[in-house]
């Protein structure tokens, strides 16, 4: 059934939220009405809410740019169907798409960003539906968890495929056990990375992710750049290969000391993918790319023709989804906004709408 209205949470300005209605946009040709399941909240919002980021569409707007959940109303072909909704929505014309650079397409719309006032912060919304990713059988997988695909993991993905990544690479992971690196440190391992090496502060996290794809882990709290580098000998030594030579390095802090690390590791024909982003400029020697023959990459997004591939990886068991998501009704979107926003919470948070 095709509401009227839509039901959403809106950032009526920076720190603001309140929750209203909206009118449903009038449906285009293509497009689908998707009734939301879930919505993830990602450090992305925060920066908007909190930070002061600017959005496209200015305030008042719903946040919220992973979303799961079922078609209602639009293209009569998906009705009934499970989808995700890809975070950054190319408008699949330009040269940037038609060269396979869609992600980073200028005409890109994002919901919480740049799709007017609407988000998935909200019991609906409305996308063009030939870049919705159909779930299909689910394995068991809850299709609210499914959300974080949207983001969390598919951004990592795009990461892998611009470093390359294949089987047999050696990997570091900088932020290993934040929302968007420890699904790096599983798609890392699930695209068949030799060893993995993960990199965060934060102790009881990176333990974690021993069981889930990293192959050792380096805590940097307290270490000196040179004790850090004489650790990270340590490992690859005993995992019988170089310290020097080949590592890709995925930087998904988009802090100033993660950036750091991530720079004091790149070496000879070494590979760094900036995945986190952040306000603090970095200083780098450029010089030593060109004596390493190094190379220094940006990532955005992904575009929605890889979601499939994802979408198997999570329900083929190459990347788990259960240990590092939780689910809580959207009228609780305050209190998590403030818990994470104060490192507070153990699990990426998905809110599932309860307007009724």
């Amino acid at each position: 059934m095709i509401p009227d209205q839509i039901d959403t949470w809106q950032m009526t300005e920076p720190g603001t939220l309140a929750r209203t209605r909206v009118p449903l946009p009038a449906l285009q040709p293509g497009d689908a009405v998707v009734e939301i399941r879930g919505c993830g909240v990602c450090h992305t919002d925060l920066s908007y809410f909190y930070m002061g980021v600017p959005t496209v569409q200015k305030p008042p707007l719903s946040l919220g740019h992973e979303v799961s959940g079922v078609v209602v109303g639009g293209e009569p072909g998906l009705i009934g169907r499970e989808v995700i909704v890809p975070a950054v929505i190319p408008c699949g014309e330009c040269d940037l798409c038609k060269s396979g650079r869609g992600n980073r397409c200028l005409a890109q719309k994002m919901p919480g960003n740049s799709m007017g006032i609407y988000g998935g912060f909200s019991s609906h919304i409305v996308v063009a539906s030939k870049f919705l990713c159909v779930v299909g059988e689910r394995k068991g997988v809850p299709l609210e968890h499914l959300a974080v695909v949207a983001d969390a993991v598919t951004t990592p993905y795009q990461a892998a495929v611009r470093a390359r990544l294949g089987s047999g690479d050696l990997v570091v992971v900088v932020g290993a056990a934040g929302g968007v690196g420890s699904f790096m440190v599983q798609v890392a391992k699930g695209m068949g990375a030799k060893v993995v090496v993960g990199i965060d502060i934060n102790a009881e996290k990176l333990k974690m992710m021993e069981g889930y794809g990293a192959d050792a882990t380096i805590n940097p709290k307290g270490l000196s750049t040179k004790e850090l580098k004489e650790q990270f000998k340590a490992v690859a030594k005993a995992a019988g290969v170089s310290a020097n030579v080949g590592w890709k390095i995925f930087e998904c802090t988009g802090t100033k000391p993660g950036q750091e690390t991530a720079l004091s590791l790149l070496s000879f024909v070494g590979t760094l993918v900036v995945v986190g982003y952040g306000t603090d400029e970095t200083s780098y020697m450029l010089s030593k790319l060109m004596a390493f023959d190094a190379e220094i990459i940006g990532t955005w997004g992904c575009t929605p023709d890889k979601y499939p591939a994802v979408l198997e990886m999570c329900l083929d068991g190459r990347i788990q989804l259960a240990p590092f998501v939780e689910t809580r009704p959207m009228s609780q979107i305050a209190e998590v906004f403030d818990l994470a926003h104060h490192g507070q919470l153990k699990r990426r948070v998905v809110l599932t709408p309860d307007f009724h």
